[in-house]
């Protein structure tokens, strides 16, 4: 068994529970009512829709279906709980209404089971919305017992591992995935008010590149040659800036073969957007108003409650670039330093672990990383960024040092990565190949040279803003979601391996 594989669990090591559910419904195939064999069930009203529309439905006949969650017999009549897709609701079962053998099968319900009813909305004595079953048929059989209501479904590894069941035990969560819909469709919303196009590129790539990151390989057999899955959307994309479309994004699934942790996964959702003739500053309106946009669509207002945080996203977002930021939080002036010696030299001093391969501006990195990030709490643009870690943004014509980029931080985190894109097919090419000599040297989250994408810039790109955003973190910010794995329905999991018992 390998690392990654969960212990052996046996799949006819049945409970007693269990057990018993399965000979319920062996006796109801032997008496002809094999609930597997029902193939539609005509649904007229959600759950929700009864209790907001209640005045108009009371005492008119509506259809329904859902999930058994809770049930109370009181002999001759009962209450029970049926969990939809919209959510609660109570339902009324009497036996002279439903008729004595229903009513008798009623009883032999599972907790679990999807049933489907018609009946007429009531108000109970304690002015509780419910439904007064007059029929009542067993759509699916639960084979497992749910987990015991008081206590729930606590344990995270067996929630994101079924999240079907999460889903069934903890409806809240299905709420942060109703939002997350939401969000995306609010982004799309804001992209066509500003006559963006949303296309499709590739997922398997022959060259990765257009992000520093490892990635994951597979083999393509018809082409016998290796292929990478997709580490960023960004160079087919430009690839569109210089066939003529002024304005492209992509929302999509890209994947990265490196940790994971609360903010990690190895595969998330990108939004990476390329427009012509603006530049990077174009680029900072842009995410500001989208994600303000977003906030208040979805959410009502732009001010956001994270733990105990309140986020200020209707507030212009603060603009401080990396220099000053390092100066700030580190005291440590990188504009006094002139060569790599005295970079290494002010590292040292400050504990700063460093590779050889690193030159100053990567060591201007290190010190962001290790005493600056944490601190940009509310939004924060982080902008002048060495050319050494920023090898598809422009050079700042004042300080060729240092790229027209800003980084996006939430929360101490990144939130979104932009530049003024490098159109100069020749500094392109140099800083692919010095992205290769490092790639040979064992890094392996550098890029190598692309090629096609420099033919297309000997073709011409306009001068173009580009930016990339992790959708996922949007999600994890507006849903106050403390884990990426809360907010992506099927996160990446160990394997459990499966065997039947000999």
């Amino acid at each position: 068994m390998s690392e990654n594989q969960q212990p052996v669990q046996h799949i006819n090591d049945y409970s007693e529970q269990e057990q018993i559910r399965r000979e319920k419904l062996q006796g109801l195939m032997q008496s002809g009512e094999n609930p597997y064999l029902i193939t539609k069930y005509d649904v007229s009203h959600e759950s929700q829709q009864v209790v907001r529309d209640f005045e108009s439905l009371e005492g008119q006949r509506v259809s329904m279906a859902g999930r058994m969650i809770g049930r109370h017999i009181m002999g001759k009549a009962s209450f029970a709980r049926i969990l939809d897709g919209a959510g609660k609701i109570q339902i009324y079962v009497k036996r002279d209404d439903l008729g004595e053998e229903p009513y008798a099968a009623f009883k032999k319900y599972d907790l679990g089971d999807l049933i489907g009813i018609t009946g007429k909305p009531f108000k109970t004595k304690t002015g509780e919305i419910s439904i007064h079953v007059e029929s009542m048929t067993l759509l699916a059989k639960c084979l497992k017992p749910l987990p015991e209501k008081f206590h729930g479904l606590t344990d995270t590894d067996l929630r994101y591992r079924q999240r079907y069941l999460d889903m069934i035990v903890n409806p809240e969560v299905r709420d942060t995935f109703v939002k997350r819909s939401q969000i995306i469709s609010a982004i799309r919303a804001f992209m066509d008010e500003q006559s963006f196009l949303e296309v499709e590129t590739p997922v398997l790539h022959t060259q990765a590149g257009g992000a520093a990151a490892r990635p994951f390989i597979t083999h393509h057999n018809t082409l016998d040659i290796d292929m990478y899955l997709r580490i960023a959307l960004e160079l087919h994309l430009k690839r569109l800036i210089v066939g003529g479309f002024p304005r492209v994004y992509e929302i999509g699934r890209v994947f990265r073969n490196e940790g994971m942790d609360p903010r990690h996964n190895p595969e998330f959702t990108m939004l990476e957007l390329y427009q012509a003739y603006t530049d990077y500053h174009g680029m900072m309106d842009l995410i500001e108003n989208m994600i303000r946009f977003v906030a208040r669509k979805v959410n009502g207002n732009a001010i956001v409650q994270y733990g105990d945080v309140t986020i200020d996203l209707e507030k212009p977002f603060s603009r401080i670039s990396m220099v000053e930021a390092v100066k700030q939080y580190a005291g440590v002036d990188f504009e006094a330093i002139q060569t790599l010696e005295e970079a290494r030299a002010v590292a040292k001093e400050h504990h700063i672990k460093y590779e050889e391969r690193h030159k100053k501006g990567d060591i201007l990195n290190l010190f962001f990383d290790e005493f600056v990030e944490e601190h940009l709490v509310q939004p924060t643009f982080l902008t002048g960024h060495p050319v050494e870690i920023s090898p598809l943004a422009k050079r700042m014509p004042e300080n060729p040092g240092y790229t027209e980029r800003f980084e996006l931080f939430i929360l101490g985190r990144e939130l979104a990565n932009a530049f003024s894109e490098l159109n100069d097919p020749i500094d392109q090419r140099a800083r692919f190949e010095a992205q290769a000599a490092l790639k040979a040297q064992g890094d392996e989250e550098a890029q190598g040279v692309d090629e096609d994408f420099l033919n297309a810039l000997e073709i011409g790109m306009p001068p173009t803003g580009g930016l990339g955003m992790g959708v996922d973190r949007l999600v994890m910010l507006l849903t106050n979601s403390a884990s990426i794995r809360d907010v992506l329905l099927f996160p990446t999991m160990k394997q459990r391996v499966y065997q039947p018992l000999v």
